[in-house]
């Protein structure tokens, strides 16, 4: 028995790449955008004062996660849209209360990102996020998908409202992008590793995108559904889908 369950290979942390897992990132990441502007306004704590509130959160949320050393749903997923608020929060903060540019964000958490994919593929030899099985490579995992939620979130609003592009302009162009990703990968043999982490970074503009365009107002280029509205329709979903995967996990358990 002992030998055997020696043999037995690492448990993976993270989830399989699937159509649910693009469906449901997606989600997560337009919530993301919604859910940060709603607590910035709705708490009344000021956007630098909501942010650390929020990574309070995220910490607590993260250790938790990181606790579980394999994949559950719920867990998992609701780190990666703490994650997504956070995200989103921080380079709003940077934005709109430091007046940092949004080129000049965009250009550091490019930087941060490469820097972050460097030392994890010198450590560890592979970028694969089918073998997350150890805590290092999670840490590493993590580190990256909080700088990709940053990064989109400044990239989307730099095409959107510094090249005053608009919502649906903005999301059309990355979803076109994720498309010829995909395209690229299926067809003309794009490496995985590659190709997965270039649609996960552009899938954050994608999401926000439409998610501006959802909730704000029609006078700013938006459909006027409000955050409240546009938040907790993509959380029913999300909490639809993560209901579903744990129930399909336990069948096949």
């Amino acid at each position: 028995m002992i030998a055997q369950s020696r043999l037995m290979p690492p448990l993976n942390r993270v989830p399989d790449v699937t159509v649910d897992f693009w469906l449901i990132k997606l989600m997560a990441v337009t919530m993301g955008e919604t859910a940060a502007d709603f607590l910035a306004v709705n708490l009344g704590l000021g956007l630098t004062a909501t942010t650390g509130l929020m990574m309070v959160v995220l910490v607590g949320v993260m250790f938790a996660q990181l606790s579980t050393k394999r994949y559950i749903p719920s867990a998992y997923w609701l780190a990666v849209v703490m994650v997504s608020i956070v995200g989103t929060l921080v380079t709003d903060n940077l934005i709109d209360t430091f007046g940092v540019p949004l080129t000049t964000t965009t250009a550091v958490f490019s930087v941060a990102l490469a820097a972050t994919f460097a030392v994890w593929f010198a450590v560890e030899r592979t970028l694969s996020i089918h073998a997350i099985f150890t805590d290092r490579r999670e840490a590493f995992y993590w580190l990256a998908i909080f700088l990709t939620f940053a990064l989109g979130t400044a990239v989307g609003d730099l095409i959107s409202e510094y090249f005053a592009l608009g919502y649906m302009a903005t999301g059309i162009l990355f979803g076109l992008i994720i498309a010829s990703l995909a395209l690229g990968y299926f067809k003309l043999g794009l490496d995985p590793v590659l190709g997965f982490w270039l649609a996960y970074i552009l899938t954050r503009p994608l999401g926000a995108s439409f998610g501006d365009l959802m909730a704000k107002p029609a006078e700013y280029g938006g459909m006027g559904l409000g955050t409240i509205v546009t938040s907790a329709g993509f959380l029913a979903a999300i909490l639809t889908l993560v209901v579903l995967m744990t129930m399909r996990r336990e069948r096949l358990a």
